[in-house]
This record gives C-alpha cells, structure tokens and sequence, in this order.
C-alpha cells in the first residue's frame, strides 16, 4: 500500500517557499504521493447561506494543475488531484492540462475527478450543475479518447471535436482516472469507469457497502473489480501518531492500494507543525526516509 498526504493548502498559505518546503519534507519522509483538493471559486457565505459545504470564499485554494507544474520542477513524489471537478470544466482543456503535467512528472500523475457540490463555481464557469452526473461519463471516455489517438471525431450528447488531437501526448497512456463521490450512483459510475475510486467512508460496513457497489458497477460493464484501486484518507488529531498506525493498518486490511495522511482541520500552525507531525507518523507506520540529496530531473 502506497502512503502520500493530503496538501494542508487551506492552513499553509500562498508563500511558494512554503509550498516548496512542504513537497520537499514530505518527500524526505518517505510519502509517495501528495493529493490536492480542487475549488476554483469559494462561496460568500453571507450571501450563499444555503450551501454547507466545507469550504468558502475565505479558504485558500491553488489551482491544482498550475500548482502541479511547479511541484513537478522541484519533487519526484506522484501528484494526485482528489478531485478536480471535471464536468465544471472543458474537457479537452483537462485532457491537455493533465498531459502536461504527465510529461512534467514523467507519468507520475493520477488524476481524480468527481461532481463537486458548488453551483456557485458552475455558474461562474458558464457550466450546468444539474446534469454534471451524465456529462461526466461523456468527459471520461473522451479524455481517455484524447491521450491515446492521434487525432479524435467524436459526436456526443454534450462534447464535439472534429478530428483534432494533442501534442504532445501523456507518458502514460491514459492517465489513471479515479473516482470521488459517495451516491449509489457515483459509486456505481467509479465501478463501470474508473481506475480507483476514493471512498468518503473508513473501513467497516459503510465501506463495504459502498464497496458492494462499486463491484455492482465493474461487474454490469464487464470489469474485473479487483482491478480497480482504492485510496482512503487518514487525519492527524490530538491522539497522535499511534492513532495513525492504527487506521492506517485497518486501511491496510480493508484492501486499499493507497492511503493518505490528512494533516488539514487538526490544529496545526504553518509548515513546520504540519511537516513534525507527519514525521511523528512516518516512523509510526515504519516509512523509510528518502535519501537527504538535492532533487534532480534526469
């Protein structure tokens, strides 16, 4: 089971330097991946008071796949979006965006997607919210589509290209395409289409009842279910690095190929508290460091 982080973007600021000895640290310690949240546009929430979501105007977000750009030039670790909310955004825009970084980071990119719950963002986006569920089956088939024909016709119900195709191409072709999203028919959809799926449940029998339908879903489009990766998300509290052992093992014995570790809401201050704890964890699940030597691109 590969064990990466969870980017603290909401805690640790828009300082580069920080962001840089963030990517660094973690790598040091010997985490294999960063996982980035995505939100182009928070909600004013004196304005916007219907929604509950977790997040709003007055949270920092970095453009996930602007930010990958500058991790690829300065770390090795695989970068994972956890989600980008796809069907807010122009699908072959995603496809060229994610080929890059694929280049970038010579195939070290995953690329989850998911719904989202913000209208606010999709409006701004001149997106439809209501429909994002179909529009995102379309999206996936044509971003898969884009990394590994030279040049694509497609004619669908939301997406139109005529003979057009990307230059240059991903490392990995196609780019893994994971799934968010917790609704029988999100869970459903990762198991007719996606690579992994990042369950919103931890090990027990919420998750597998979610598990049963993400199996439903591989097994109706013909797909070996064991195939299909899954990723679970562990947070640092006041319990500690013991605490994290042990959810990171039942991860472990609940089958998941990744975990990561979740610094955000637990009280910590700028990338020095963030980085202490994750050191306290990674020698709790036994990770072996990264050898002290400057990062170089070959």
């Amino acid at each position: 089971m590969r064990v990466g982080v969870v980017l603290p973007q909401t805690e640790i600021g828009a300082d580069p330097a920080a962001i840089a000895a963030y990517a660094r640290g973690v790598e040091g310690l010997g985490y294999r991946h960063i996982l980035a949240y995505d939100h182009v546009l928070g909600a004013d929430p004196a304005v916007h008071r219907e929604l509950r979501g977790p997040y709003n105007l007055s949270h920092t977000f970095h453009e996930p796949m602007v930010l990958f750009g500058y991790l690829a030039a300065i770390t090795s670790l695989e970068l994972v979006t956890g989600i980008i909310i796809l069907p807010q955004r122009q699908t072959a825009l995603v496809a060229k965006q994610a080929a890059e970084i694929d280049i970038l980071t010579r195939g070290h990119l995953r690329l989850g997607v998911g719904l989202g719950w913000n209208p606010v963002e999709y409006e701004a986006l001149g997106k439809s919210f209501n429909d994002r569920g179909r529009r995102v089956e379309e999206q996936v088939v044509l971003l898969r589509r884009l990394w590994t024909e030279a040049a694509v016709t497609h004619r669908g119900e939301h997406e139109r290209i005529t003979a057009a195709g990307l230059a240059p191409p991903p490392r990995q072709r196609p780019i893994p395409i994971w799934f968010g999203g917790s609704s029988p028919a999100a869970l459903r959809r990762a198991g007719r289409l996606a690579d992994g799926w990042f369950p919103q449940a931890d090990p027990g029998p919420e998750l597998e009842r979610a598990r049963s339908l993400v199996k439903e879903g591989a097994v109706s489009a013909g797909r070996d279910p064991g195939r299909i990766g899954m990723e679970g998300v562990v947070s640092w509290t006041r319990e500690g690095a013991g605490r994290i052992a042990q959810e990171v093992r039942a991860w472990a014995e609940a089958g998941a190929t990744h975990v990561s570790i979740s610094t955000m809401r637990a009280g910590l201050g700028g990338v020095e508290e963030h980085l202490a704890a994750l050191a306290q964890a990674a020698t709790a699940i036994n990770l072996e460091p990264a050898p002290d030597e400057p990062f170089l691109k070959s």
